[in-house]
């Protein structure tokens, strides 16, 4: 039997309805021809599978108050069991809006007023605004860049971990928005530390599906018992599959006084409702949606291969190699401009609108963050306006 096409290639006018990656919100009123490639989201219609089981639901018409569908956290276990390797007791699991609801849940609950978290920069941008507004203190582990190859830096690590006052780590896992797909070893120094320190481990792992060959996801709570107990995992469908807007997510959590106390606050703060497209797409997805993310992900790693392809003849932009996620670590140090003339000369000069680097912390001067999910001819295009723009730059030196 021959596989499923998919066409990622159609060009869909995301301008139709209100997405955020096109909006004037993003690209600020002066930006409508630019090149949308900030939000982390896809340019591709959600699988067939999720389609079709959304418009079954649409057709029966009424939409009272639901509880949870017996089959979604079989989906949801089958998925990782299958993908990762990965046991999860359905009882372990949790509902919630997003993943950002939990994170911040975790860091009300299970540290106090001025307690430290620890990130390790240049990492997504939420994790900021999430420790700044529960009042908690940001504990800075950057990461070390070595040949293009970001490391985490496990003897400051374990500094600021003996720190008694630093009581939970932010662990982005794959990271974002450098394509790490942290390893085994890896994972298991970092777990180490903070048990040894009783830091928490609240692990992101929206991200965790989208690996390329030679880079296993592994996610945080599989390496074993003692790993599990001592973190809370926050997942979702939404990057897998491309419903961010019709999806929530799951906290995986199986210590049981913790995930009692999640589950109270979550009651307490009434997030715990379901939401009937939300549960029939999340659930199609992880039962028949495989064939279109195996395919998907081959588009993004073509994707990918033109990306290394055209800048291989720009030296002034280097290409952090990435290991995962459809999100790149660009380089642009090179020019020697200020994250101001960067970010004027990429849409001005280049027409792209992607995410400056400074949003991922101080580190990330010099940089920008380029999403390639989408059309190859889309990316085409906007790789031919870098190329104009860097020649033209270096007619004018």
């Amino acid at each position: 039997m021959s596989a499923p096409v998919f066409d990622f290639d159609e060009e869909i006018d995301r301008r139709e309805v209100p997405a955020l990656k096109p909006h004037r919100i993003v690209l600020g009123t002066d930006g409508e021809h630019l090149f949308p490639a900030g939000v982390a989201d896809m340019d591709f219609k959600a699988p067939p599978a999720v389609l079709d089981a959304m418009r079954k639901r649409l057709a029966h018409g009424v939409f009272g108050y639901e509880t949870m569908p017996d089959g979604l956290m079989p989906a949801l276990t089958g998925w990782l069991r299958s993908r990762h390797g990965w046991q999860v007791e359905e009882r372990h699991i949790l509902r919630a809006p997003n993943v950002l609801n939990s994170l911040a849940i975790a860091a009300s609950l299970f540290t106090g007023e001025d307690d430290g978290i620890i990130v390790q920069p240049p990492v997504f941008f939420d994790f900021y605004d999430i420790i700044s507004e529960n009042r908690r203190r940001l504990v800075s582990n950057p990461l070390i860049e070595n040949d293009g190859r970001y490391e985490m830096n496990f003897d400051r690590l374990e500094q600021l971990a003996a720190d008694p006052r630093v009581r939970m780590l932010y662990l982005c896992n794959p990271h974002n928005p450098v394509g790490r797909v942290w390893s085994r070893d890896e994972l298991r120094r970092l777990a180490g530390i903070c048990s040894h320190n009783d830091v928490l481990v609240v692990s992101d792992e929206i991200h965790g599906d989208i690996t390329f060959p030679g880079h296993p996801y592994t996610p945080f709570a599989s390496l074993g018992e003692e790993e599990a107990l001592n973190s809370i995992t926050c997942l979702s469908p939404a990057k897998s599959f491309n419903i961010a807007s019709c999806c929530s997510a799951f906290t995986i959590i199986a210590n049981e006084a913790r995930r009692k106390a999640f589950q109270a606050e979550n009651s307490r703060l009434t997030v715990n409702k379901n939401n009937a497209f939300a549960s029939v797409a999340m659930e199609a997805a992880y039962c028949d949606g495989g064939p279109w993310f195996d395919a998907v992900l081959k588009y993004i790693g073509e994707n990918l291969s033109l990306l290394r392809e055209r800048l291989a003849e720009l030296p002034e932009v280097t290409l952090i190699e990435p290991e995962g996620t459809f999100l790149v670590w660009l380089n642009f140090r090179a020019l020697g401009m200020s994250p101001e003339d960067l970010t004027a000369f990429l849409r001005g000069e280049v027409g792209w609108a992607v995410t400056r680097g400074p949003a991922f912390g101080e580190q990330g001067i010099g940089f920008a963050r380029l999403n390639i999910a989408c059309t190859r001819s889309r990316l085409a295009a906007a790789l031919a306006g870098l190329e104009t723009a860097i020649t033209s730059l270096r007619q004018s030196s």
